[in-house]
């Protein structure tokens, strides 16, 4: 994806909006324009992380990163190896009571009816991703996102 593509049309449209008025207006706006560029860049890549990860929540499994290759943005998928989520054909024989506080009770009905799953279906495959040891890398921790120079 070419994201100098997108600022600088940005830049455009704001010079064609100033360019009604007259030489100094349109001075101001050039200046302006030029010196929003690493904002415009800065709001594009937070724009791109949103959609990453609203598409990441609606993956049964994996995940998607925004990457930068030389400084132009790019989705890839990266698929989560190890233990299958559990399914509603899994034999369920276990069996563990959890009290949880009404609000939390709430906000994870709401994320298993936005997944179409029953809230038992649900807390399963969240807690499947979680526990799976080969999820979480050698270091435990794994920190995703981009940098600014």
């Amino acid at each position: 994806m070419n994201a100098a593509a997108f600022v600088e049309a940005l830049q455009r449209d704001l010079q064609a909006v100033a360019g009604m008025g007259d030489d100094a207006v349109a001075e101001a706006a050039r200046r302006i324009a030029a010196t929003l560029e690493p904002s415009l860049r800065l709001r594009l890549m937070d724009v791109l992380g949103e959609a990453a990860a609203e598409l990441t929540n609606q993956l049964p499994n994996g995940h998607i990163e925004v990457r930068l290759t030389g400084g132009d943005p790019e989705f890839v998928y990266v698929e989560e190896q190890g233990a299958p989520m559990p399914s509603a054909d899994d034999s369920l024989s276990a069996r563990v009571t959890l009290r949880l506080p009404e609000t939390l009770k709430a906000i994870i009905d709401s994320a298993a009816q936005d997944a179409g799953v029953s809230a038992n279906t649900w807390l399963l495959q969240q807690i499947s991703k979680s526990a799976n040891p080969q999820r979480r890398g050698p270091g435990g921790r794994r920190m995703t996102g981009y940098g600014r120079s």
